[in-house]
Parts: structure tokens; sequence; C-alpha cells
């Protein structure tokens, strides 16, 4: 073990909960995934960490059901309070909703509470798409309902593709009082020169917002692999752009699990990141935005939880 890391990105589930879990596998955008179609607990996610460093965690939210929203931040809330782990939760509304003020009531009950995620990525290619408008962070419904997380102090995560990163400054520019933090680095998913071009150039009309960062997270969703030399590209360019200060690191596991190990994507992550920023970007940053207590850096041999010793 080295650096002591908060993982700002991962998930726990039963599979039961999760319709897109159910039926027959279909084509999605990171790839064949009967090896995830089952329960993957919070047991297993500390064994998945054990040894690596990782001292606190962040659930974000996994598409449970329709009207279940404020239930899938409740039931992580109990495993928290069962096991220790995770450490924060990021939640789901639909800020598009007649009930959006509700479900945010109804999720501010839970303390570990700290963001939301509704995942706007629309893409040309259906494979690739989620949101059903490439446009929803201009909606005046949204922008006003996204609104209302401020007095929680909540943030945003924001996942969009390189298309859609002016109209994700624009909403960023216009609710200044939100943190947003955008999902798998702008998820590069056209390596062409061209493709690379619009995302780059999406990426500095984000940053230039100072209230948006990114997460180093899913980087293996669209090439299915733990690929080094892609992994310390975008790293890099990403650090570059937004600057150490707003970047911060995620596993995505058990996503990224299907193609590689923990301790595996850590070190290629470890390897990407300058020594000199290391400590900011997969730590610190995460305990700040997360508003995670200070004493989870504090040395440590390794992960614990309220199941050690039983």
């Amino acid at each position: 073990m080295t650096d002591r890391v908060i993982d700002a990105h991962h998930h726990i589930w039963r599979q039961a909960d999760l319709p897109w879990l159910q039926g027959p596998t279909v084509p999605r955008i990171f790839g064949p995934y009967d090896s995830i179609k089952r329960d993957y607990p919070i047991e297993e996610f500390l064994e998945d960490i054990d040894g690596t460093g990782v001292v606190a965690s962040v659930y974000v939210q996994t598409n449970w059901a329709p009207g279940r929203a404020a239930e899938e931040v409740a039931w992580v809330e109990g495993e928290a309070e069962r096991t220790g782990w995770p450490h924060a939760i990021v939640g789901f509304v639909d800020f598009l909703s007649d009930n959006a003020a509700a479900v945010i009531a109804a999720e501010a009950g839970c303390p570990r509470m700290r963001g939301v995620r509704q995942q706007l990525h629309w893409h040309e290619n259906k494979l690739y798409r989620f949101a059903q408008r490439p446009d929803i962070c201009d909606d005046p419904v949204f922008r006003h309902n996204l609104g209302r997380i401020a007095e929680h102090g909540w943030l945003f995560e924001l996942q969009l593709f390189a298309g859609q990163m002016a109209s994700g400054a624009r909403l960023a520019g216009a609710l200044p009082e939100i943190v947003f933090v955008l999902e798998h680095a702008g998820m590069l998913e056209d390596r062409s020169r061209a493709g690379h071009a619009l995302w780059r150039e999406g990426m500095k009309r984000l940053a230039d917002q100072p209230n948006v960062h990114t997460k180093l997270s899913g980087l293996g969703t669209f090439l299915h692999r733990l690929d080094q030399q892609h992994l310390a590209d975008v790293i890099g360019e990403t650090i570059d752009i937004f600057g150490p200060e707003r970047c911060l690191w995620g596993s995505n596991f058990p996503i990224e699990k299907m193609w590689t190990d923990y301790a595996s994507l850590l070190d290629a992550t470890r390897a990407a990141i300058p020594e000199s920023h290391r400590a900011a970007v997969l730590a610190q940053n995460a305990v700040r935005l997360y508003r995670l207590p200070p004493e989870v850096l504090a040395p440590a041999d390794g992960p614990t939880s309220k199941l050690e010793g039983r």
C-alpha cells in the first residue's frame, strides 16, 4: 500500500433492484456485461479494494426502477450504517419531474447524501445514448429543479458527451452556487483527430467555469479494457485543462471489473498522475467536495469496516 485514496465513484447493488441487469443481455455502451448481472454487495467491494490504500468511498446511483430513487438512497444509507461503507452517497433525482422537490426532500433525510446524478448524455449513436434528447441542460424546468439542491449543499454529477459540453458550460454558468462534477473525464468516445479536438474544446469550455470539476473515471468504457496509454493520455490532458485541484478519481467498479482488477486499475492511475498531484487527485479533492471527515486520511493499515472482527 502507498498513498491513501478516496474512491469517488463506485457502485453496489442488488440485481433485483436494477431493471437493466435483468432479462436478456443487450448491446450496451460498455460491451458484454453478463459477468455483472448479479448482486455486487459492499462486502465484495471491500474485498476488491483490500490492500490498495483506499480508505473511503463515494457511492453513485445505479438507475433503480422509476419511482424508487429515495428508496435507493435509503438502502445505501442502511448499508453504510451496517458496514461503515460507503462514506458519501450520490443519489438520483429526475429534475424534469413534477415530484423532484419531494424526492429531494426524502433523500435529504439520509445524512450521507452529498449529490445527485441524472445522466444527460446523448449521442447520435443510439448505442451510446442515454438521455431522450441532447439539450436537457438548457431546459428551464430542469434548471429550476436542479437549483433546489443548493440549499442542501449538494453537488451535481454532470454526464455528457463532447457535443453537449457547451450546454453543460452554460448550465454551470447559470447555477454558480452549485458544484458540478463532470463524469468520466468527459467520456472521450471518438479517438479520431476531429473527435479528440471536439472533446478538448468542450473540456476547456467546462473548465472555464470555476464551479466545474471532473472525475478521472470510466476510462475503459469504450475500449472494454485497461489501456495504460489511453488512461495516461486522458488523465494527463484532463489535469492540464482543469488543474490538479479540480480533478478526482473513481474506480467505476464493478463496471471496470469486467476487464480489470481493482489494484491494476489503481496502479495504472497512480502511474499516470504526476507524484506532486497524487495526494490532491486521489484523496484531498474528494474529501473537500463530498465533505468527508478529514480523519479518513489519517494513517491506517487499510480499509476498516464495521464488519471486521465479527
